[in-house]
């Protein structure tokens, strides 16, 4: 048990109750408690642990407007969920070093701390290739058993989404993750560094794809493109990237 000093490590206190009778009840560190276990069982990437909405800063030298908005949507998302979300998550659009993981995750520490939510965070990149080692015979991990947590998830933030090389394979796993949690009505949060256009983009010759940058619609194919439309409320940010401006890493 815990060295709570209000239960003394035994969980529960002695109260009166509306009728003047003293009776048990579960004391506040037991709550505590299972708000730790639910973030723990979110796997929140140490990197990240920190990462809360109050902690998120949109006013630093230079900082876009667009950042203010997308703080404000995310605190909005938060005050709605669930019954005014109705199933839908966040698209968080932009450039590398942006603060839409820091979002993300804040979005989903609060969910899962004040609402209760089964929450779990998943690196698209680190998915795949755990799903593609599963094939191996010499691994025991399964790809149903890879899926069952990101499909049973309140709410799954999918971090970093067009990440990974596209090829059918990738596609269909994409398409088989998003449909499914599109069906079942399930929350999803999703961050991506490719801007929010279809495949081509207009490009008709192959001097002018290899001139422009990817884009979402080049990596997840423009069909789930589409579906993230009707799952997900999209926010963009603009700017420079912070961890060059402003937190690049310095000795001494």
């Amino acid at each position: 048990m815990s060295n709570c000093p209000i239960c003394d490590g035994v969980g529960l206190v002695r109260v009166v109750d509306t009728g003047g009778k003293w009776v048990s009840r579960a004391c506040e560190c037991q709550e505590m408690q299972r708000e730790e276990r639910r973030v723990a069982a979110a796997h929140i990437p140490q990197r990240y642990k920190d990462c809360t909405l109050d902690a998120f800063d949109p006013s630093y030298p230079r900082a876009d407007d667009s950042l203010g908005r997308a703080l404000l949507t995310a605190r909005k998302f938060v005050d709605a969920y669930p019954v005014d979300t109705a199933g839908r998550g966040l698209l968080f659009v932009g450039a590398a070093g942006l603060g839409k993981t820091h979002l993300a995750v804040g979005v989903l520490q609060r969910l899962v701390r004040e609402r209760g939510v089964r929450g779990l965070f998943c690196d698209y990149r680190e998915l795949l290739k755990n799903i593609q080692n599963s094939y191996n015979s010499q691994v025991n991990t399964t790809e149903l058993e890879l899926l069952k947590p990101v499909f049973a998830a309140e709410v799954l933030v999918l971090d970093d989404l067009g990440a990974q090389k596209p090829n059918e394979w990738v596609w269909d796993t994409v398409a088989l993750i998003l449909n499914t949690r599109y069906n079942d009505r399930q929350t999803t949060i999703i961050t991506t560094n490719y801007a929010d256009l279809p495949a081509g983009n207009g490009a008709k010759t192959d001097a002018e794809r290899a001139a422009r940058e990817p884009t979402l619609g080049d990596r997840i194919g423009d069909r789930m493109r589409s579906r993230l439309a009707e799952m997900c409320i999209r926010v963009e940010v603009k700017g420079e990237d912070f961890r060059q401006s402003v937190k690049r890493a310095r000795f001494g």
